[in-house]
């Protein structure tokens, strides 16, 4: 069994961006999931639109995705991806007093879009903390991971519940 490396240093340890350059193109797919719990009122609050800096879910959606085309700029060794699809999905759990959030991210490249799903996943969720802040500074996000990926040389992954 051949053992995996960092693939982000070099021979002497320095950081460095992997060379795709010779990598085939395949159509690859990441899912990435979080949530953030928050006080009952504050959910309320975000179910009735009731807060002063507009639709809470529909600016968090639209913060995943840009953050999701923001990757690069973000982290240091990703590289800039074409994206293709982007898309944002919500949960309310009144019983938890939750969001769940689902970033799905697609591409056809060199490269897997993993990073690119769990920054649109922490961007919403982010987002909805600055937009309920105000009125509960004690929200928690949690639960930030890769829960499916699919495309590449190292095939597929499905996290196991």
């Amino acid at each position: 069994m051949m053992e995996k490396t960092l693939t982000h240093m070099d021979e002497s340890g320095n950081a460095r961006m992997v060379d795709v350059t010779e990598k085939v193109l395949t159509i690859r797919e990441a899912v990435a999931v979080g949530s953030i719990t928050m006080a009952p009122a504050t959910l309320s609050l975000v179910k009735a639109g009731g807060l002063p800096k507009g639709d809470v879910l529909a600016t968090a959606r639209i913060a995943g995705i840009m953050g999701a085309k923001q990757t690069a700029a973000l982290i240091p060794m990703c590289h800039p991806i074409m994206i293709t699809s982007v898309s944002i999905e919500f949960l309310i759990d009144d019983a938890r007093n939750s969001i769940g959030a689902e970033a799905s991210v697609k591409t056809v490249g060199q490269t897997g879009v993993e990073m690119e799903a769990l920054t649109a996943v922490s961007t919403a969720l982010l987002t909805i903390y600055d937009m309920c802040k105000a009125v509960d500074k004690g929200m928690e996000l949690s639960g930030i991971m890769l829960i499916k990926k699919t495309g590449g040389k190292s095939g597929s992954f499905v996290r196991r519940p």
